[in-house]
């Protein structure tokens, strides 16, 4: 094998190992130290759902140097998304500093969630200061 190629089909080899070893832990059979008095049993109770996570509550995308609704309502802890369909990089940040995205690049998305207490929250883009909005948790 030529030297170019056995490098490249070893880097292929390291990048790809975490993924094939958890597709591989997937069908592994029990070894022989384990008994049968490790089998899962099913329950004679139903089991409690899992609470899922909030569901989204609304979006806020950043269009042209601007957020799209600037003034968005929603339940405490509920999530928000925001979508950045611009060709530069902003944040969603508040004012108070009780919440922030981070950067968000363009052509991405992120969650926010809504903070806990109700209220009246000024945010802006942490990059362009006169983009700004009010999240209103009620």
């Amino acid at each position: 094998m030529r030297p170019l190629v056995r490098a490249a089909a070893l880097a292929l080899l390291l990048a790809a190992g975490p993924v094939l070893t958890g597709c591989v832990s997937a069908f592994t059979v029990a070894g022989p130290e384990e008994t049968s008095s490790s089998a899962v049993v099913p329950p004679s109770e139903p089991l409690s759902p899992v609470p899922s996570p909030s569901p989204v509550a609304g979006t806020v995308t950043v269009r042209d140097f601007a957020f799209d609704p600037a003034d968005l309502t929603v339940r405490p802890g509920a999530v928000v998304i925001v979508t950045n369909t611009g060709t530069t990089t902003h944040t969603l940040t508040a004012q108070d500093g009780g919440f922030d995205t981070g950067p968000i690049a363009p052509g991405t998305a992120v969650s926010l969630t809504a903070p806990s207490r109700p209220g009246a929250y000024s945010y802006l883009c942490g990059f362009h200061h006169f983009m700004r909005g009010i999240l209103t948790v009620a």
